[in-house]
């Protein structure tokens, strides 16, 4: 058992060096390839082998649908063609860094769209961890000067790659819906439903002259950085986290994503970037608000369980 929860954390461990560099080297990529292309490429590579990878696992009939494909669709829509529309367009004109501690606010989004589903209020440490991983974000983003969000420091990058993490929040938590599917079925599906809008998109923009179109040599000169986009980030990292779930749990795996804003600080720090100090202070709040949140969460979780008849004596508080 320790084996497999050592290995469990090795997995999870893996995904947050993976997910973190992803805005590093998405950024990195932008510089030749716009959003809209990178994304539809990116994708293009990753539905093919998650579709090779599902037809071996669970046969070719599980690539079908069904009777849900409109939900699925729509779904994928969501989580994979306007996130990367929007996350990635942002990322055009934010930091990585910044980028991947508004990713971070996911968990907060969760909360606020299943109570508006549900009628349930948060509890009141809720809002008072999410003041202060708002506080964190400010610091990082006015590097040093919260304040400065009102006079420009805070731009409309920031302000897409939010939206992303809204509508890919969105996705997710429309997943708990969707019956019968395993979860390498679900994210197969929808991303090769969600990569046809993308798609069309890309093609709509760059005729309608929204978007420039890039040459084969802009393409080889980030060919690395699609691989690492596409392989690594898109289907090494899922199985590794749906894996990181079966062995340590999915509270146990939700710490993690709270660190992924630090891997891709450090990422940043070792390419030569000097943040302010404040900087830092602010990314540490807001790591530090994440934890908080799902440590409470997991609390009240186990209080609210030790409630149920016959569960209270075996439960712990």
């Amino acid at each position: 058992m320790r084996s497999q929860g050592a290995f469990g954390v090795v997995l999870v461990s893996i995904c947050v060096w993976i997910w973190g560099g992803q805005f590093v080297v998405g950024k990195s990529a932008l510089a030749h390839v716009d959003a809209f292309h990178l994304s539809t490429v990116r994708y293009g590579i990753s539905v093919l082998g998650l579709m090779a990878l599902l037809a071996w696992r669970e046969g070719w009939r599980a690539l079908a649908p069904g009777p849900q494909i409109v939900r699925l669709a729509v779904l994928g829509t969501l989580g994979f063609a306007l996130f990367n529309l929007l996350a990635y367009t942002g990322l055009e004109h934010a930091q990585p860094q910044t980028a991947a501690l508004i990713t971070a606010l996911a968990p907060f989004l969760t909360t606020f769209i299943l109570w508006g589903r549900t009628g349930e209020r948060p509890a009141g440490t809720t809002f008072a961890t999410l003041a202060l991983a708002l506080f964190g974000v400010s610091l990082v983003i006015g590097r040093g000067h919260p304040l400065s969000l009102f006079s420009g420091a805070l731009g409309w990058g920031e302000v897409l790659v939010f939206a992303g993490v809204l509508s890919f929040t969105l996705y997710t938590l429309g997943g708990v819906d969707v019956v019968d599917f395993s979860p390498l079925r679900y994210t197969t599906v929808t991303a090769a439903l969600g990569w046809i809008p993308l798609a069309l998109a890309t093609v709509v923009a760059d005729e309608a002259g929204w978007i420039g179109s890039p040459s084969l040599g802009d393409y080889r000169d980030v060919w690395l950085q699609i691989l690492y986009l596409a392989v690594p980030g898109a289907i090494v990292a899922m199985i590794a986290w749906n894996s990181a779930v079966v062995l340590i749990g999915a509270q146990n795996v939700a710490l993690f994503w709270s660190t992924i804003p630090v891997a891709t600080f450090a990422i940043q720090i070792a390419r030569g970037y000097r943040p302010h100090a404040l900087e830092l202070v602010g990314a540490a709040i807001t790591v530090g608000a994440l934890i908080g949140l799902n440590l409470l969460n997991r609390r009240r979780a186990r209080r609210e369980l030790a409630r149920l008849p016959g569960l209270g004596a075996t439960e712990p508080a």
